[in-house]
């Protein structure tokens, strides 16, 4: 008779995979590496499947062992949330906590995090800065700070800010190949683009005024990298414009039609719905929360707005936090 799979042996296989390294599983959970090899090879006996192909650099899940995580994830989630719902009366804020940044966060953010070190001990904080756009569920991470558009199921965005973003580029390019006079010039120009849903690169843009096709000779997650590809001249790029506007400033980059082609992004603290959430994943998305204001709520400089040529950008308005969290279905 097969017995069923035991929870620890669930959560060693979870911890193999979120850590991507046996050897470092192994130190996480205090085991010995040869204990937790030999445990993984008994549950894939077991099982009949092979879930992970192991060479001596790197792990990676076959099909079986995809959809085994998955469902594993979510058993174990629920096993927490089980403990949770009885341990109510203990609200202290302890355990690990994984969270995933974009780089180049301002240095408010960097105090922020030592702060909320500082405040809460018991947290082991592990802080992943990252251009890539992580899967919270699949990947193991209990919070993430990005500029959203559409959530996958099961996530809640808290808003922190809109940030508007412009079309750009070198006034070098704009020579050679001519300046945009309408939204559909752009189909005849290089453009400088990043990955609809971190995943897949994108084909459009969208404005206030409505989607537009338009053709990419770069594509990158980085939006760094399209910055620096734009100010030295191989194409026009739209981004946050906090991100350009010491480039608008200077002359190295100069708006793209300002009044047409511009938009929004939210910028958003993200977690896995939960009818328990950890208190360390609450205290830590109420911290953030704290902070936006006053990083996130500033104005655009003046001086952005002279090299926009007379046109008022849109603020970055604060957004109070919403009472009622908006969930994405």
């Amino acid at each position: 008779m097969t017995h069923p799979v035991e929870t620890a042996e669930l959560a060693a296989f979870a911890k193999i995979v979120e850590a991507r390294s046996l050897s470092r599983a192994a130190a996480e959970l205090g085991w010995p590496r040869a204990t937790l090899s030999r445990r993984l090879g008994r549950l894939e006996q077991r099982l009949g499947a092979r879930l992970l192909r192991r060479t001596t650099r790197s792990l990676t899940l076959t099909d079986a062992g995809e959809s085994f995580y998955r469902h594993a994830r979510i058993a174990l989630d629920a096993v927490q949330s089980a403990e949770l719902s009885v341990r109510r009366i203990d609200d202290a804020v302890r355990g690990d906590l994984r969270v995933s940044v974009p780089p180049l966060l301002p240095t408010s953010f960097r105090d922020m995090l030592c702060s909320f070190i500082e405040r809460y001990p018991e947290v082991r904080l592990q802080v992943q800065s990252t251009s890539r756009l992580v899967d919270l569920q699949r990947d193991g991470y209990d919070v993430a700070l990005r500029a959203t558009g559409e959530l996958e199921p099961g996530l809640i965005a808290r808003p922190l800010a809109r940030e508007p973003r412009i079309c750009v580029a070198s006034p070098a390019y704009l020579e050679r190949n001519g300046t945009p006079r309408t939204r559909r010039d752009l189909a005849r120009h290089r453009c400088l683009m990043g990955f609809a849903r971190g995943e897949l690169p994108e084909s459009h843009w969208t404005f206030d005024t409505g989607s537009l096709h338009v053709e990419g000779t770069l594509f990158s997650n980085e939006l760094t990298l399209l910055r620096d590809a734009a100010v030295r001249g191989l194409g026009i790029a739209y981004l946050p414009l906090v991100l350009v506007y010491a480039d608008l400033e200077s002359g190295r980059l100069r708006p793209v039609l300002p009044d047409t082609l511009r938009g929004e992004v939210t910028i958003a603290v993200v977690y896995a719905e939960r009818q328990f959430l950890p208190p360390a994943v609450r205290a830590f998305v109420d911290a953030v929360v704290e902070w936006a204001p006053t990083e996130l709520g500033r104005q655009v400089p003046e001086a952005c707005r002279e090299a926009l040529r007379g046109k008022r950008p849109a603020k970055r308005r604060r957004i109070k936090p919403p009472s009622a969290r908006a969930r994405t279905r």
